[in-house]
């Protein structure tokens, strides 16, 4: 049985359409399957934890972006019990990019409908407000510049114009100029697993990273891979303004890694505490300003339909 949990307003309204296609596919070739169509934010956390309470497995397929992907993420109630599928539909598809997930509904229909092989991916965990609230997250989760774009790509009626225009990704560059201007870079200190503490001037942002790509394509940590059992840290500190506005291009390629400024680490664990409370994500979608969180990887891996 296929458990899908559908965004029908991904992409301004293309999650709709696209799940009717879907749909269509699924009773010509009377595939048994269950559908949840989400209404408002969160619904699919409230969903996927009443589908997993019952402890047993269960195969769902998420139709949306990567919001969609993260509340998923977060209903699920034992991750060992879940093999996740992906139709990828959202305007930034970081998470669909590493593992190479059909972009194409049909073809990644019929991937999930005849999978050829799998892949174990480690999920991100995020704790924040002194350790009593957690999210999980797939692809990162960040503080600074980074998240408040995706604060503002929440609001923004920019996002839902360039997506109408099939220009949804550069929803997220326009953002970013805006937010660079207006941003104050402030202090901020890093624990890394049992390490020293380790002290910044000017940070601009902070991103614990579980894929290599996060807003759209950028290639933040190149070298992170989902399924090895290590976090990526990033943090962009001590450098002009105009230096970072220049470094963003490269990121597409992962090539700001070899400037100055951007500081690299792998870990098991991260804490990251700002002199003030500044914006924090998880997979895009914004959690409550803080000056702490606690980011490390659950000890449960999921397994995903990729080939």
């Amino acid at each position: 049985m296929y458990i899908f949990i559908v965004n029908p307003n991904a992409r301004s309204g293309l999650g709709v359409r696209v799940w009717s296609e879907v749909e269509n596919i699924l009773k010509t070739r009377n595939v048994s399957y269950q559908v949840y169509l989400t209404k408002y934010q969160r619904h699919a956390t409230r969903v996927v934890r009443e589908i997993t309470a019952d402890g047993k497995e269960h195969t769902l397929i998420v139709l949306g972006g990567d919001g969609t992907v993260n509340e998923v993420l977060n209903g699920i109630e034992k991750l060992a019990k879940v093999t996740l599928g992906y139709i990828p539909i959202g305007s930034s598809n970081d998470f669909a990019r590493f593992f190479g997930h059909h972009y194409e509904p049909k073809q990644a229909l019929d991937v999930i409908l005849n999978p050829k092989s799998y892949a174990m991916m480690n999920v991100g965990l995020l704790t924040y407000w002194g350790e009593e609230r957690k999210r999980r997250f797939a692809v990162s989760c960040g503080l600074g510049f980074d998240a408040g774009i995706c604060h503002y790509a929440v609001v923004s009626k920019l996002k839902n114009f360039l997506n109408k225009i099939r220009l949804g990704k550069l929803t997220y560059v326009g953002i970013a100029l805006a937010q660079m201007l207006a941003l104050r870079p402030g202090k901020m200190t890093v624990y890394l697993d049992d390490g020293e503490p380790i002290f910044y001037e000017q940070v601009y942002f902070a991103t614990a990273m579980n894929h290599p790509y996060e807003g759209g394509g950028f290639k933040f940590c190149p070298k992170a891979d989902p399924g090895d059992d290590w976090m990526n840290v990033t943090v962009i500190a001590g450098i002009p303004k105009l230096k970072v506005l220049l470094l963003l291009p490269t990121a597409y390629k992962g090539w700001h890694t070899i400037f100055r400024g951007v500081h690299t680490y792998v870990c098991k664990r991260a804490v990251f505490e700002s002199e003030r409370p500044l914006p924090v994500h998880t997979d895009g979608e914004p959690v409550f300003v803080q000056r702490k969180v606690y980011t490390q990887l659950e000890p449960e891996k999921i397994r995903l339909i990729i080939g």
